[in-house]
């Protein structure tokens, strides 16, 4: 039976090894998942409600354990990794919270001699391919509301975090879900594509990489299914001119935005356009704030920035960055004050960049770790522009004393959510999606409901 090796980026040891699934195991999987949908379809909202609330207190009674375990996958420090279970029970509940309304059938204007309405009808089994660098958060997004929709789901996490699927799924068994509801499979590359392929599964939400997101296109095309595709991200971030008295707060928020997770977030700020009248001064707090991040091992309480989640994205970005010194760069901070940082190592010391330009991979292609360039401007118009020239558009983020000139030029931003004073966060309250290759679909908020359910038109006639 082939296994899977999960290696932390701690210390390069194996820290999880499981068997994957075999055809017979998928097989009874999907069709437990089949025949416990036919059921939970017909549960009631409330008793759904019952169920997830009951996993979300059993889930969180665990906090301490899952934010260790969180750090050996994947490299968080402890000192953050905490934080990620309580992101997964604001999600969780916040989605619970709004099923009622968002599930309630659409009653239409009276017409004499008809009663017409819309219901939401339930999909089927809903495939969640969940990804190692929010893996807890990333689940839920869509986890929670298939469930309370009437879904089954089986989530496929990833090979670096399976004890994530696993820790979720006890706590389902510890609230008492009925059996098939709530699986998980760890899967080889292979099996996963057959799976989106299988026509018992009428759902596919995957977060990751574009070339992930083309995979499941690829395997899902001629099914007519719905898919979810939340993939890279190149954000940017915009620093008016106004800003100038507030860069006290301005620079810890973009700052953490960009380098928080160690630079792993889909939508962190990788780039960073400031007007040229303060640009010195944010510069100069900027390379400050970075010079303060410790870099080291992540189960030590003082460690504020950990590995990348293997060796090979480190050396992917030390080569964008040495790139981009070479083509005319100024790199602010020396590799060699952080001894832990050297090649075929997954620790990578933190990195700003000035004098970039969109000629440089570092401004045009997902870094995923460490680094951010930031570019001078001249006014608005400029920025808007350079923070709109970009392939991915998940996040963007404007900076500025003037609300009504923030809000603005957020509308004029080509991504799926925009931000004033404020970046890198998901208010589950509010649609999470993404234009151009950072995917398409919705998740979470009422409207993410609408991606897993159909509409149903009933359409009486009176005798």
């Amino acid at each position: 039976m082939a296994r899977q090796r999960t290696i932390s980026p701690v210390d390069g040891g194996v820290y999880v090894e499981r068997e994957l699934a075999e055809a017979t195991q998928i097989e009874a999987c999907i069709a437990r998942a089949v025949a416990a949908q036919r059921t939970w379809r017909e549960t009631p909202l409330a008793t759904r409600a019952r169920f997830c609330s009951a996993m979300v207190d059993a889930f969180v009674a665990r906090r301490d354990q899952l934010a260790e375990e969180l750090t050996w996958q994947m490299g968080r420090p402890i000192a953050a990794a905490g934080g990620e279970i309580g992101g997964f029970e604001e999600r969780a509940r916040g989605m619970i919270a709004l099923a009622e309304s968002a599930l309630a059938p659409i009653r239409l204007p009276e017409k004499p001699g008809f009663t017409r309405y819309i219901t939401r009808e339930p999909l089927g089994v809903s495939l969640i391919v969940a990804p190692w660098n929010f893996p807890f958060m990333t689940a839920v997004n869509a986890v929670v509301p298939a469930i309370m929709a009437g879904n089954t789901v089986i989530l496929k996490h990833s090979a670096q975090t399976p004890l994530c699927a696993e820790r979720i799924h006890e706590a389902f068994q510890a609230a008492g879900l009925p059996e098939g509801v709530f699986q998980f499979l760890h899967l080889a590359h292979a099996d996963t594509e057959a799976l989106i392929r299988d026509s018992r599964i009428a759902h596919v939400s995957f977060t990751g990489s574009v070339a992930g997101g083309e995979m499941v296109e690829r395997n899902a095309a001629g099914r007519f299914i719905a898919t979810g595709l939340e993939l890279g991200g190149k954000d940017p971030a915009y620093i008016r001119a106004d800003v100038d008295v507030d860069l006290d707060a301005a620079v810890p928020a973009v700052m953490d935005g960009a380098f928080f997770n160690s630079g792993q977030s889909c939508c962190g700020i990788e780039r960073i356009y400031v007007h040229r009248d303060i640009a010195e001064a944010f510069v100069e707090r900027a390379v400050a704030w970075v010079r303060q991040l410790r870099l080291g091992n992540p189960t030590d309480p003082q460690t504020t920035l950990g590995p990348l989640v293997r060796p090979a994205a480190a050396d992917f970005v030390r080569g964008q960055i040495e790139a981009a010194v070479a083509a005319g760069a100024k790199a602010w901070i020396d590799p060699a004050d952080y001894p832990l940082s050297v090649p075929g190592s997954a620790y990578l010391a933190p990195q700003v960049l000035t004098q970039v330009t969109h000629d440089m991979a570092v401004m045009r292609e997902e870094s995923f770790g460490p680094v951010v360039g930031i570019k001078t401007v001249d006014d608005d118009d400029e920025a808007v522009r350079l923070m709109n020239d970009s392939e991915f558009g998940l996040t963007a983020a404007v900076f500025t004393r003037d609300l009504a000139m923030g809000e603005a030029l957020a509308a004029r931003l080509e991504a799926g959510t925009v931000f004033t004073n404020r970046c890198d966060y998901l208010d589950p309250a509010l649609a999470w999606t993404g234009v151009k290759q950072s995917g398409r679909g919705c998740s979470l908020s009422q409207v993410g409901y609408e991606t897993l359910t159909r509409p149903k038109s009933f359409h009486l006639k009176h005798a």
